[in-house]
């Protein structure tokens, strides 16, 4: 038979499995490509998608479109391929890129996050459009820069297509979403991300005469406290209180005889929609200053905002990533907004966005893994999305 006759190519579906390993067998820790971009590009080009490579900074991404460009229907994923180190290999009992199976179990760094989605979302794309030719376009958004910075990942990728007159009308993020079972949440908006650095500067001094110092600890220890207390919200509708956390507190001073003219802390905040980055950070700098008009100090305030809050309401992209899901799955999902930042915070600027992918309880641990049984459910979930999406 013939490998063009249609009934001979709809036995053959791609094995979301096998395509896992050979990703995780590409060793791509950021900002590596490690081979995982090059072999989605054939893989794709031959069920023909028309791909582009957006590699930007140093980083390598991959844009892949079956239909015309910008057709009123385009359904989009996104994902990456990048991976976190390792850590301590000698404390992996598997190869961490060896992608091994053993009792229904795959595992290898990226398998959680998040190479299976990729995979899955690769596979369910490439059966459809060969089977079931949509009239519309599919479109998967690939990077390489989402364990780094993200500053030449899933941006590059959306200034490009801005560039390019590329539109996507809705688009899925395949992040693991699911805390312990699989379906069990989806994700539908992110929380905000910030972190300041706080270097506050006094005059050193001898401990035994404090009144010729400035201690700026003291300074640092009321201002820390300060912001800590505080209650920032008590949550939204669909978002849990926002949190302020100090990461750290270093002075650097091993004596017990001097006051140091100087200390540093860290803190992150996670915000939901009663805030922005820019409110946020007026506050933090604001308290700085009471607190060095009532001890001497000078604070320097340093901030970095990651991803402001963002929704993506309730509605027909919800709906049918969760009818999918618990058809797939027998799981109804929870509409969620909980955990940390995705790329998503990025796509939502471009078309309505929600995430789905797996249990993401191994994610950059030692031994990450997934069950096997788990890729095929996504895989089908995901192809279930493109037919309904599509009917």
């Amino acid at each position: 038979m013939r490998k063009t006759d249609p009934e001979h190519r709809m036995s053959t579906p791609t094995d979301p499995v096998k395509l896992t390993a050979d990703l995780i067998r590409c060793p791509s820790v950021t900002p590596e490509e490690g081979g995982a971009l090059v072999l989605l590009q054939g893989l794709l080009e031959e069920a023909g998608f028309t791909c582009t490579r957006v590699d930007r900074g140093g980083i390598a991404n991959l844009y892949a479109r079956w239909g015309d460009k910008g057709h009123e229907r385009t359904f989009g994923f996104n994902g990456h391929t990048d991976v976190v180190p390792v850590g301590d290999e000698a404390a992996w009992t598997m190869p961490p890129f060896g992608a091994e199976e053993h009792d229904g179990v795959l595992y290898g760094r990226g398998a959680t996050d998040m190479k299976s989605a990729v995979a899955a979302f690769a596979a369910a794309a490439i059966d459809f459009v060969r089977d079931t030719p949509p009239d519309g376009a599919i479109v998967l958004a690939i990077t390489g820069d989402e364990e780094g910075d993200a500053q030449d990942g899933t941006l590059a990728l959306l200034d490009w297509m801005y560039e390019s007159g590329e539109q996507l009308t809705d688009c899925l993020v395949g992040e693991p979403t699911c805390p312990e079972t699989m379906g069990e949440m989806i994700k539908i908006g992110r929380r905000g991300s910030m972190s300041a650095w706080f270097t506050v500067t006094g005059k050193q001094g001898h401990s035994a005469y404090p009144h010729r110092a400035t201690n700026p600890l003291h300074a640092m220890a009321r201002l820390m406290d300060g912001i800590a207390s505080r209650e920032l919200d008590k949550g939204t509708e669909h978002f849990d209180p926002s949190t302020l956390a100090v990461v750290n507190i270093d002075t650097g001073n091993p004596a017990t005889n001097v006051i140091p003219a100087q200390t540093r802390a860290t803190v992150n905040i996670r915000f939901n929609d009663c805030h922005t980055g820019n409110t946020l950070s007026d506050w933090l700098r604001a308290e700085a200053a009471h607190v060095d008009e009532g001890y001497g100090t000078t604070t320097e305030v340093k901030i970095k905002i990651s991803g402001e809050a963002f929704l993506t309401p309730p509605g027909p992209l919800s709906d049918l990533v969760a009818a999918a899901v618990e058809a797939e799955t027998g799981v109804t999902p929870e509409l969620s907004t909980t955990g940390g930042t995705s790329d998503a915070r990025f796509v939502k600027d471009h078309c309505p966005v929600v995430e789905f992918g797996l249990v993401g309880r191994t994610m950059h641990q030692v031994d990450e893994c997934v069950p096997v049984e788990q890729i095929r459910q996504l895989k089908a979930v995901y192809a279930r999305i493109l037919a309904e999406y599509f009917a």
